[in-house]
């Protein structure tokens, strides 16, 4: 039986981002799971393909994605690709799905459940750095997910920042474009930052009710937050990884000589192995929630998109 392929339109159709966030829950504590560790191959020119498997006793599954940096601005994708889901009893292949919009929908709907668990604040305004595919995705997300009214937008790009303002606008929200993200700061418990990580974007300490996501840097070299913001964190707050993989992808975190192997992660979260000392109990400083990216959130989405086809 051939299977059915969903364009990037009907990927975004099969993956709400709530139901997605709901499915990431649920993932975390299945104990069939299995995320085998993805492979990342250099490209000439700069860009890497990632192969990412996972899979459960339903279904496996393998995104396969170029990342080409080189690409922003140039009006092609920085990631591109597809991911296949099977089905484990026949072998047979059911979906094939858009690979970005996998990427970029599952990472937003991770930051909204991070945020649904542990951020102090989630009032609102939302501040945005970086006005790409995954500012558009968490915009999305987190619009959805908790009654913000107004969003802030940083980027580097004038024209990406009002076309996203634009949109946070077509949503219903308050949107405008601020020059500076670290003045931003002071009005804004929740954060996220989403950008090329070519540099660092956040210097300024948060607010003690803040929540940052930080999702564009997801190697050792890449970065957006301060190394002293990041320490201010550590010290006055809580940091969060999304899966033990980030304890040796977290640009920010290493940058920054933080102990990393010490953090917890969502899932330890979610299935309550997380101690008492670093659980959120009220208010207890800044939450920094930092993503770097995992195949078990691609096994997620191709549950959420197996049932929304069923």
């Amino acid at each position: 039986m051939a299977p059915t392929h969903l364009d990037a339109l009907a990927t975004a159709q099969a993956l709400p981002y709530q139901a997605l966030a709901t499915a990431v829950h649920a993932l975390l504590s299945d104990a069939c799971v299995q995320v085998p560790a993805r492979l990342v191959q250099a490209l000439a020119g700069g860009g890497s393909l990632f192969v990412m498997p996972a899979m459960d006793d339903a279904v496996a599954i393998t995104k396969l994605i170029t990342y080409t940096p080189a690409n922003a601005g140039s009006g092609r994708p920085t990631i591109q690709g597809d991911m296949l889901i099977f089905d484990v009893a026949t072998g047979e292949r059911r979906l094939i799905l858009d690979g970005p919009t996998v990427t970029a929908r599952r990472t937003a709907a991770v930051s909204l459940l991070a945020a649904q668990l542990l951020a102090p604040n989630t009032s609102g305004p939302l501040l945005i750095v970086g006005a790409g595919v995954q500012g558009r995705a968490h915009l999305e997300a987190f619009a959805q997910g908790f009654p913000i009214g107004e969003v802030r937008i940083a980027s580097r790009g004038a024209a990406g920042a009002q076309a996203l303002a634009a949109h946070a606008r077509s949503l219903g929200l308050a949107a405008s474009v601020v020059d500076d993200a670290n003045a931003a700061l002071a009005d804004c418990p929740l954060v996220v930052t989403c950008t090329p990580a070519s540099g660092v974007v956040l210097t300024r300490a948060p607010r003690d009710d803040a929540f940052i996501a930080a999702v564009g840097a997801f190697t050792p070299t890449m970065v957006e937050l301060s190394p002293a913001l990041c320490r201010h964190v550590a010290a006055k707050g809580s940091i969060w990884l999304d899966a033990a993989d980030a304890r040796h992808e977290a640009g920010d975190l290493l940058q920054a000589g933080l102990p990393v192997d010490r953090y917890r992660t969502l899932g330890e979260w979610v299935r309550g192995e997380a101690s008492p000392r670093s659980a959120p109990q009220g208010p207890r400083g800044p939450v920094l929630f930092k993503s770097c990216g995992w195949a078990g959130w691609d096994l997620a989405a191709a549950r959420a998109a197996t049932l929304w086809a069923a």
